[in-house]
C-alpha cells in the first residue's frame, strides 16, 4: 500500500505565502485554500496513493509545552486572513473524502510520524509531504519526505530518501538529525539548543561522535574547540531537552490501521458548490467537475407546458410574447421565456430578435448578429461589475458562484440555459442593491453594441508595409548583434538570461546584483543601470526592443490580418480591474509610441482609398478627473485658467515665476502629477526623475503641501476603502480591496495605492465609454459615412470618407469634450490624416 501523509499547517502556511492574496466577491480569502489544493493534486500524481490522510495542529497545549513553558513562545500568530482558510480548507477535504487527522496535545508532524513508522513496520510505502524538515529525521526503510514550497505560484517540490538527506547533512542517517538539532536548536520553534552552536558545527559534531550522548562522552576531545566545548558544557542540560523537544513522537493514540485512510468517495455535489461559492472553477474543471449540472435532478414527466416551475423543449415557433431570456451555450442558442425553451440558429435569431426585450448572457456577440437588438440585461457585465476581479464571466460558472436552484427539465441539454433566468434575477437585485443599474444599463450594454460594430468594421493595415519595416528592423538587430559580439569577444545567445549574464558580468566585468540560482538578473532595470558601463549595454537594450517590436507587432501581427485586409481586434469588456476595455489578437493598445520606431508601426494602419482617419485624444483626462473628485482649488483654478498643468504645478510646487520654469523643473512636475495618480512613493520617484531619495520626498511633500486637497482626498479616499472595502468611480464602478484587510504591510501599502488610484483611473475609463457610445450613435444618427474603429486608452479614431470626414471629426470632438460635466474642461485634440502615424498629429 502506498501512503500520502500530508502536513496541513505546512502546506497551507507555505501556500498561503506563496501565493497572492486572493478573495471572493465578497472578501473571504482563498489564496491558501488554492494553493494548498494546487499541491496536494501535484502529490497526488507524484505518488498515486492508496491510503491519504491530513495532519493538522490544534491551538490546545501539546505535550512539548508542558515539558518546556517557552516551547514556540514567541512565535508570530496565524496571520487572520489564513486563519480564516483552515476550516474551510478542512470542510473542502472532507468533501474530498480525504482523512483529517488531529489530535489534543500532539502536533501534525506526530501524528504522521505515529503512521509513518506504521507503514514502516507493514512494510508499506509511505509519502511525507511537508514545508518543514523536521520531518526529515522519519526517512528510511520505505518513508520518503517530499519538501513541498509555492513558486511564483506553482508547485515546487523536492523528494528526500536516505541518500539525499545524507548528501544535504554530510553523509548523516536521518535519525541523527535529532541530535543536530538538540545541538543547534530552532528558533522558529524556541527551541534552545546549545547557545552559539550553528547547523555547521551540530552537524560536524554528530558526523564525529554520532549523538548529543557521544559528544558529551567525548567532550574533552582536542577535536572539540575550547570555544564550542565551552559553550556545550554551559547548555549540556538545553541539549538534552532540546533533543527531546525536537523529536517526532511515534506513539500517538490513533488508528493505524493504514486501511481507515483510504479516501471516501467524493461527494462531487457539495464539492463543486463549495467551489464555486470559493470561485475557484478552475479547480473544478481540474477535478473533473461541473459547478452546476453535476447536481441534476432525475427529469419529471410533465402534465402541462405551463408548469412555471418546470421547463419543457419545444419549436421556436411555440414561444410567444416579446420578452425572453436568450442563451449562447457554445455553439447552441436557446430562447427561454414561461417554462419553454427552444432552440435556434444564428440565421433565425436574427429575425426573431426584432421587436423583442432580452436578456442575454453576452450581448456583444448578440449585437454582432443582430445590431439593433434590445437588451436590457447582460448576465457577464452584470457579473463584472459585481465581481471585476473574476476570471472569468460563463454563465454557466454564475450558475454555480451564485447557487442558482435547480429547475425540472425534460432534456439535461436545457438544464443550465432553463436556470438562466434565475440568475438574472439575482443579479439584477444585486447591480441595484450596489446602485449599478444606470453603469449597467446606459454604459456597458450600450458599449457592448458599440464593440461589436468595432470588431466587425476592423482596422485596415498596409502588410507590405509593416513586411518590409520588419526587414529593416532585422538588418539592425543582425547589425546590433554584430557589435554586442565584437564588444564582447565571442558570440551567444543573446536571449538566453545565463548566457548573457555570463558575458556581461564575468567576461566583461561589469558589477552585478546578488547571483541567484538561476545565475545573475539581465532585467532591463539592471541594464539601464549599466548603460554608462559598457558600451554593449546601451546597445542589447536597443536589441531588446527592436526584437520585441519585430517578432510582436511586425511578425506576430501579419499573421492577424484577415482576407478583407483588416486587423480585427477583440476588444474586451470584462478583463481589467479598472473598467478599461482591453485589446487582444492582436493588442493594438500596446504598440510602443515612446520611441519614433516604435510609433513608425502606426504609419502601416491606414485609411482606405478615398477615406481617412480621424484621431481624438483627450489631454491630461486622469488629472482632470483628479482635479473634479479631489475639488482641489488650485488644480481646478490652473485647468480652468488653461495654463499648462506641468509648468503650473512645477511653479507651485517650486516656487517659481509660471514664466521661468525651466524644462528640467517641467519634466519633474510632470513625473510628479502622474505619479500621485499612481501612488507613487518617493523611492519610485526618486529613480524615475533621477533625484535623491530626500529630493523626491520633498517634491511630493511640496506637491500635497500646494494641492492640499488632493491630499485631503488621498487620505480619505483610502479611510473609505478601509471602511467599505471597495472604492468606487463617479459612475458607481466598484474596485475591492481585500489587500487592505491583510496583516502584511506591503500588501496593505499596495492596497493603499490602488484605492488612491483606482476612482480616478476608473472614472477616466467610464468617461471614454460614454464618448464612444454618444460618438457612435451620432455616426448614425447623422447618416454619415463613418465609423468608430478603434479605441486606445484616452484615444478614439474613426474612419470616415473624405466628404463627411469633417463633420465626422466634429462629432468626435464634441462628444468627447462633453461626455462628462466636470469641474474643470475636457478637452479632446482632433487631428485627421491618411494613416494613424499622420492623424495622431
Amino acid at each position: 500500500m502506498k501512503l500520502l501523509l500530508i502536513d496541513g499547517n505546512s502546506i497551507i502556511n507555505r501556500a498561503f505565502y506563496g501565493i497572492k492574496l486572493l478573495t471572493t466577491k465578497d472578501g473571504h480569502f482563498t489564496n491558501g485554500i488554492y494553493g494548498f489544493l494546487n499541491i496536494f493534486l501535484r502529490l497526488k500524481e507524484m505518488t498515486s496513493p492508496d491510503a491519504i490522510a491530513v495532519a493538522f495542529d490544534l491551538r490546545a497545549p501539546t505535550f512539548r509545552h508542558k515539558m518546556y513553558d517557552a516551547y514556540k513562545a514567541g512565535r508570530k500568530g496565524m496571520p487572520p486572513e489564513l486563519a480564516e482558510q483552515m476550516p474551510v480548507l478542512k470542510e473542502v477535504l472532507k468533501l474530498m473524502g480525504i482523512s483529517i487527522v488531529e489530535l489534543e496535545g500532539y502536533e501534525a508532524d506526530d501524528i504522521i510520524g505515529t503512521l509513518a513508522n506504521a507503514a514502516r513496520k507493514n512494510s508499506d510505502t509511505c509519502y511525507i509531504a511537508t514545508g518543514d524538515r523536521d520531518s526529515l529525521q522519519l526517512v528510511g526503510d520505505g518513508v520518503e519526505v517530499l519538501l513541498t514550497a509555492t513558486k511564483m505560484g506553482h508547485p515546487e517540490i523536492i523528494r528526500y530518501d536516505t541518500a539525499a538527506v545524507a548528501e544535504k547533512y554530510g553523509g548523516l542517517k536521518p535519525e541523527a538529525l535529532i541530535e543536530v538539532k538538540a545541538l543547534m536548536g530552532d528558533s522558529s520553534d524556541n527551541i534552545p539548543g546549545v547557545a552559539g552552536v550553528g547547523e555547521k558545527t551540530a552537524v560536524s559534531l554528530i558526523a564525529q561522535f554520532g549523538s548529543v550522548d557521544g559528544v558529551y562522552a567525548s567532550i574533552d576531545s582536542e577535536s572539540i574547540k575550547q570555544g564550542v566545548r565551552q559553550k556545550l558544557i554551559n547548555d549540556k542540560e538545553n541539549a538534552y531537552l532540546s533533543r527531546e523537544l525536537g523529536k517526532i513522537c511515534l506513539e500517538v493514540p490513533i488508528s493505524v490501521k493504514l486501511a481507515d485512510y483510504i479516501p471516501a468517495k467524493t461527494d462531487e455535489p457539495q464539492l463543486a458548490s463549495r467551489l464555486a461559492k470559493l470561485e475557484m472553477f478552475k479547480m473544478i474543471d481540474r477535478l473533473g467537475l461541473d459547478a452546476y449540472s453535476v447536481q441534476s435532478p432525475t427529469q419529471l414527466t410533465f402534465d402541462s407546458p405551463d408548469d412555471a416551475k418546470a421547463f419543457k423543449s419545444v419549436p421556436l415557433a411555440e414561444l410567444k410574447g416579446n420578452a425572453f431570456d436568450c442563451v449562447f451555450d457554445d455553439d447552441k442558442i436557446y430562447a427561454i421565456a414561461d417554462g419553454l425553451v427552444a432552440e435556434l440558429s444564428e440565421d433565425e435569431i436574427v429575425q426573431w430578435c426584432e421587436g423583442k426585450t432580452l436578456r442575454v448572457n453576452d450581448a456583444k456577440r448578440l449585437f454582432s448578429i443582430c445590431p439593433n437588438a434590445k437588451v436590457i440585461f447582460d448576465s457577464s457585465l452584470a457579473a463584472y461589475l459585481l465581481n471585476p476581479s473574476a476570471s472569468g464571466y460563463d454563465y454557466k460558472r454564475l450558475l454555480g458562484e451564485y447557487s442558482v436552484p435547480f429547475v425540472k427539465t425534460d432534456s439535461p441539454e436545457i438544464e443550465a440555459a432553463a436556470a438562466f433566468g434565475a440568475l438574472c434575477d439575482i443579479l439584477q437585485e444585486k447591480i441595484d442593491e450596489h446602485g449599478q443599474h444606470s453603469l449597467l444599463s446606459d454604459i456597458e450594454i450600450p458599449l457592448a453594441a458599440v464593440l461589436a460594430d468595432m470588431e466587425k468594421t476592423g482596422f485596415l493595415v498596409d502588410i507590405d508595409g509593416i513586411t518590409e519595416f520588419g526587414e529593416q528592423l532585422q538588418l539592425r538587430i543582425e547589425d546590433i548583434r554584430a557589435a554586442i559580439f565584437d564588444l564582447v569577444g565571442y558570440e551567444f545567445n543573446l536571449n538566453s538570461p545565463k548566457q548573457l549574464g555570463e558575458a556581461l558580468f564575468v567576461k566583461l566585468g561589469l558589477p552585478a546584483g546578488k547571483k541567484t540560482k538561476s545565475g545573475y538578473s539581465t532585467n532591463v532595470e539592471v541594464l539601464e543601470s549599466l548603460k554608462d558601463k559598457h558600451p554593449a549595454v546601451e546597445l542589447l537594450l536597443e536589441y531588446r526592443q527592436l526584437a520585441k517590436l519585430k517578432s510582436t507587432y511586425c511578425d506576430s501581427m501579419v499573421k492577424t490580418v484577415a482576407e478583407d485586409g483588416r486587423i480585427h481586434s477583440t476588444l474586451n469588456q470584462t478583463e481589467t480591474r479598472t473598467g478599461r476595455i482591453s485589446s487582444t489578437d492582436p493588442n493594438l493598445q500596446n504598440i510602443p509610441v515612446r520611441t519614433e520606431l516604435g510609433s513608425t508601426m502606426r504609419k502601416y494602419f491606414v485609411a482606405p482609398e478615398g477615406r481617412v482617419l480621424c484621431d481624438a485624444d483627450y489631454s491630461q483626462i486622469e488629472l482632470r478627473v483628479l482635479a473634479d473628485i479631489s475639488g482641489d482649488a488650485a488644480m481646478i483654478e490652473a485647468f480652468n485658467s488653461g495654463a499648462d498643468i506641468h509648468t503650473a504645478t512645477a511653479a507651485q510646487v517650486f516656487g517659481l515665476p509660471i514664466d521661468a520654469v525651466p524644462a528640467v523643473m517641467r519634466s519633474r512636475a510632470k513625473a510628479v502629477n502622474f505619479g500621485i495618480v499612481y501612488g507613487i512613493g518617493a523611492f519610485s520617484l526618486a529613480k524615475d526623475i533621477n533625484v535623491s531619495f530626500g529630493e523626491a520626498k520633498e517634491y511630493i511633500n511640496s506637491y500635497l503641501r500646494r494641492y492640499s486637497g488632493v491630499d485631503q482626498y488621498m487620505q480619505k479616499v483610502v479611510a473609505d476603502a478601509q471602511q467599505n472595502g471597495y472604492v468606487e468611480t463617479s459612475f458607481g464602478r466598484r474596485r475591492y480591496l481585500p489587500e487592505l484587510l491583510s496583516s502584511n504591510h506591503a500588501m496593505r501599502s499596495f492596497g493603499e495605492r490602488v484605492a488612491r488610484n483606482a476612482p480616478v483611473q476608473g472614472t477616466a475609463a467610464d468617461i471614454i465609454k460614454i464618448a464612444m457610445i454618444r460618438v457612435y450613435n451620432r455616426l448614425k444618427e447623422e447618416k454619415l459615412d463613418a465609423k468608430l474603429i478603434m479605441q486606445v486608452h484616452d484615444e478614439l479614431i474613426v474612419e470616415a470618407s473624405e466628404k463627411d470626414a469633417q463633420r465626422a471629426a466634429e462629432i468626435l470632438s464634441y462628444e468627447m469634450e462633453n461626455a462628462c460635466k466636470l469641474k474643470v474642461p475636457l478637452p479632446a485634440e482632433v487631428n485627421i490624416g491618411k494613416d494613424w502615424y499622420s492623424a495622431k498629429g
